[in-house]
């Protein structure tokens, strides 16, 4: 076996500990908040803060419907759904904290940040290495990039000037990379 196999193998299993129990759930109603606001969700002309009220409500709606879940965990998932909707995904409460100055994606369960100089892990996790590429697809799309195996190194920059670098396969065998630099 070749050292970019046993990577790929590596990388495809979530570590121990690091799995989501309601990833089908989440990624079932995104899909349907998707169909269901479809092109409302691309206006440019809806305020931010219109469209997350929008998105709320549908995923509401939606985790309404669903039986044994407790309140605790809908309002979480709420939350995460919303989002990954509107937002970037897990990474929003990151570029939300004032005292973060890098987010590092190494993979779908590695991420790191950086304060005051120094590197900390976090609970932070994507659901799956196609989870971290919708976000990084978000990302490159608002500026009217992309990312795909032709082109799997992009540099952007998000609304706010932060500066964001993504790899992903070829170029990265251990699955998608990001790093966004904060102003």
């Amino acid at each position: 076996m070749q050292l970019h196999e046993r990577l790929a193998v590596n990388s495809a299993r979530p570590p121990v500990g690091h799995v989501d129990p309601f990833a089908e759930l989440k990624n079932r109603v995104h899909q349907a908040v998707i169909v269901d606001l479809g092109r409302a969700l691309f206006e440019t002309e809806l305020e931010p803060e219109e469209m997350r009220r929008q998105v709320r409500a549908e995923v509401r709606g939606l985790l309404e419907q669903e039986q044994g879940v407790a309140r605790a965990d809908r309002d979480r998932l709420l939350d995460e759904i919303t989002d990954d909707a509107v937002g970037h995904g897990p990474l929003e409460k990151l570029l939300a904290d004032d005292t973060v100055t890098e987010i590092m994606v190494n993979g779908a369960h590695d991420v790191w940040v950086e304060r005051n100089g120094r590197l900390f892990e976090t609970a932070v996790r994507f659901i799956d290495d196609s989870h971290v590429r919708r976000i990084i697809n978000k990302i490159v799309a608002q500026i009217g990039r992309r990312i795909d195996e032709s082109s799997p190194m992009v540099d952007a920059r998000l609304p706010d000037g932060s500066r964001v670098n993504a790899v992903i396969a070829p170029l990265s065998l251990s699955g998608p990379l990001v790093t966004i630099r904060k102003f």
